[in-house]
Protein backbone atom coordinates (compact mmCIF):
# COMPACT_ATOMS: atom_id res chain seq x y z
CA UNK A 1 0.00 0.00 0.00
CA UNK A 2 1.53 3.71 -0.93
CA UNK A 3 2.36 5.73 1.61
CA UNK A 4 -0.12 9.19 1.36
CA UNK A 5 1.92 12.36 0.48
CA UNK A 6 1.09 15.88 1.72
CA UNK A 7 1.11 18.42 -1.47
CA UNK A 8 3.62 20.89 -1.03
CA UNK A 9 0.56 23.57 0.07
CA UNK A 10 -0.20 20.92 2.45
CA UNK A 11 2.96 20.59 3.83
CA UNK A 12 3.69 24.24 4.47
CA UNK A 13 0.36 24.86 6.02
CA UNK A 14 1.54 21.80 8.73
CA UNK A 15 4.95 23.42 8.70
CA UNK A 16 3.57 26.74 9.82
CA UNK A 17 0.85 25.09 12.58
CA UNK A 18 4.20 22.85 14.14
CA UNK A 19 6.42 25.80 14.71
CA UNK A 20 3.80 28.38 15.34
CA UNK A 21 3.81 28.67 19.38
CA UNK A 22 7.82 29.36 18.90
CA UNK A 23 6.99 32.70 16.79
CA UNK A 24 5.52 35.71 18.62
CA UNK A 25 3.32 38.39 16.90
CA UNK A 26 0.07 37.92 15.39
CA UNK A 27 -0.73 34.91 13.48
CA UNK A 28 -2.98 36.07 11.20
CA UNK A 29 -0.96 38.30 9.79
CA UNK A 30 1.37 35.85 9.36
CA UNK A 31 -0.65 33.31 7.52
CA UNK A 32 -0.85 36.64 5.01
CA UNK A 33 2.12 37.44 4.62
CA UNK A 34 3.54 33.42 4.52
CA UNK A 35 1.18 31.28 3.14
CA UNK A 36 -0.68 33.69 1.42
CA UNK A 37 -4.08 32.97 2.53
CA UNK A 38 -6.52 34.93 4.78
CA UNK A 39 -6.97 33.41 8.25
CA UNK A 40 -11.02 31.96 7.65
CA UNK A 41 -9.27 29.78 4.84
CA UNK A 42 -5.89 28.94 6.56
CA UNK A 43 -8.29 27.18 9.29
CA UNK A 44 -10.12 25.51 6.77
CA UNK A 45 -7.41 24.17 4.56
CA UNK A 46 -5.82 23.00 8.34
CA UNK A 47 -9.51 21.43 9.32
CA UNK A 48 -9.24 19.35 6.05
CA UNK A 49 -5.65 18.46 6.17
CA UNK A 50 -5.44 17.34 9.61
CA UNK A 51 -8.05 14.74 8.36
CA UNK A 52 -6.28 12.62 6.03
CA UNK A 53 -3.79 9.77 6.29
CA UNK A 54 -0.76 11.28 4.66
CA UNK A 55 -0.98 14.47 7.58
CA UNK A 56 -1.19 11.48 10.16
CA UNK A 57 2.17 10.04 8.87
CA UNK A 58 3.81 13.24 8.21
CA UNK A 59 3.71 14.35 11.83
CA UNK A 60 1.56 12.52 14.26
CA UNK A 61 2.03 14.15 17.63
CA UNK A 62 1.19 17.52 15.60
CA UNK A 63 -1.76 16.25 14.17
CA UNK A 64 -3.40 14.24 16.77
CA UNK A 65 -2.87 17.12 18.99
CA UNK A 66 -4.80 19.67 16.37
CA UNK A 67 -7.37 17.04 16.15
CA UNK A 68 -7.86 16.73 19.60
CA UNK A 69 -8.12 20.39 20.82
CA UNK A 70 -10.64 20.57 17.74
CA UNK A 71 -12.43 17.15 18.98
CA UNK A 72 -12.47 19.31 22.70
CA UNK A 73 -13.65 22.53 20.86
CA UNK A 74 -16.77 20.86 19.33
CA UNK A 75 -17.70 19.24 22.80
CA UNK A 76 -17.75 22.37 24.48
CA UNK A 77 -19.76 23.73 22.03
CA UNK A 78 -22.40 20.96 21.84
CA UNK A 79 -22.44 20.75 25.68
CA UNK A 80 -22.70 24.31 26.29
CA UNK A 81 -25.93 24.03 23.65
CA UNK A 82 -27.64 21.22 25.53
Amino acid sequence: MPVPVLTARESAILAFEAEWPWHGGAKEEAIRSRLGLSPARYYQLLGRIIDTEAALAADPLLVRRLRRLRDERTARRLGATS
